[in-house]
C-alpha cells in the first residue's frame, strides 16, 4: 500500500506542477510583468498603499462601520432611555455602557471563534473540489516539518532557534484567534450581564453578575445566533469554491481548473 500511496502522490506531483505552468506561462504571466513594473514604479507612501491595500481597505470599512455602528447604537440606546424616563446617554457615556460593550463584544467573539476553527480544521479535515482545502494526494508547503529549515538563513527565527519559541510559532495563529475569541468571550459576558442587570433592577428584578449573566439563556442566545451564521458562512464558502469562480481571486481556483481539482 505504500509504495503504491507514494507512486500516487508522485503522480499527482506532477500534474499539479504541470498544470501550474501552463497556467502561468500565458495571461497570468503578463498580469505578474504589469504587477511588477506598477510596483517599482510606486515610492513611498504609494508603494506603501500599494503593497499593503487589501489591509488598508478593510481597515478602512471597519473603521467606518465601526463608527456607523456607535452612532446608530447611540440613537437606539437614548431611545430606550427616553422611553423609561432617563436622560439621554453623552457619546463618553454610551461608550462606556453595557449595551455598547456587549453589541461590540458578541459579533467579534463569533468572527474570532469562526476564523480560529477554520485554521485548525483545515490542518486535518479535506473538502474534495474546494479551494480552500488541502489537496488530498499532492504534496503542500505547509505541512512541511520546520525543523527541516532551520539552516535556511530566510526562515523566520523562532525556525532557526527551535525549542519553545518553534513550538509557540508553530501554532502562533490559532493561539491568536483563539486568544482574541476569549476576550471577546469574557467583554460579551462583562457588558451583557450591565446591560440584563440594568434592565432587571427597571423592571423590580435584581442584577446578576457576570458569572451570573453566563448561566441566562439570553447569553447564549446572543451568542449561538451569531456562531451558527458564521459557520454557515464557512460551509457555504467551502462548497461554493467547488464549482463557482471569481477570475483573479487568491481564494478561488483558476477558471480554467476542473470542479474535482481541490486547493490551488
Amino acid at each position: 500500500m505504500l509504495p503504491d500511496a507514494r507512486t500516487a502522490v508522485k503522480r499527482a506531483t506532477e500534474q499539479a506542477s504541470a498544470e501550474d505552468d501552463a497556467r502561468i506561462s500565458g495571461s497570468a504571466g503578463r498580469l505578474a510583468v504589469k504587477r511588477t513594473i506598477a510596483l517599482r514604479r510606486h515610492t513611498g507612501l504609494r508603494r506603501f498603499a500599494y503593497q499593503n491595500g487589501l489591509v488598508l481597505v478593510f481597515t478602512g470599512l471597519f473603521l467606518l462601520s465601526f463608527v456607523g455602528q456607535v452612532l446608530t447604537g447611540r440613537a437606539e440606546y437614548n431611545e430606550e432611555q427616553r422611553t423609561h424616563g432617563k436622560p439621554a446617554a453623552s457619546l463618553r457615556g454610551y461608550l462606556g455602557s453595557g449595551a455598547f460593550l456587549e453589541a461590540t463584544a458578541e459579533n467579534w467573539e463569533s468572527e474570532f471563534l469562526q476564523m480560529a476553527l477554520f485554521v485548525v480544521l483545515t490542518v486535518f479535515l479535506y473538502q474534495r473540489g474546494s479551494s480552500e482545502s488541502k489537496d488530498l494526494t499532492a504534496p503542500e508547503a505547509v505541512d512541511q516539518r520546520p525543523e527541516e529549515a532551520r539552516d535556511d538563513p530566510r526562515a523566520p527565527w523562532p525556525v532557526r532557534r527551535g525549542g519553545v519559541p518553534l513550538a509557540l510559532y508553530k501554532h502562533s495563529l490559532s493561539i491568536a484567534l483563539f486568544a482574541m475569541f476569549a476576550v471577546s468571550f469574557v467583554l460579551h459576558a462583562v457588558g451583557g450581564a450591565i446591560e440584563y442587570s440594568e434592565t432587571q433592577v427597571a423592571h423590580g428584578g435584581q442584577p446578576v453578575s457576570t458569572m451570573g449573566y453566563l448561566a441566562t439563556s439570553r447569553f447564549w442566545f446572543e451568542s449561538l445566533q451569531n456562531w451558527q451564521s458564521e459557520f454557515m458562512s464557512v460551509a457555504m464558502l467551502v462548497l461554493l469554491t467547488i464549482w463557482l469562480r471569481e477570475q483573479g481571486s487568491p481564494q478561488s481556483k483558476p477558471v480554467a481548473s476542473p470542479s474535482s481539482n481541490t486547493g490551488e
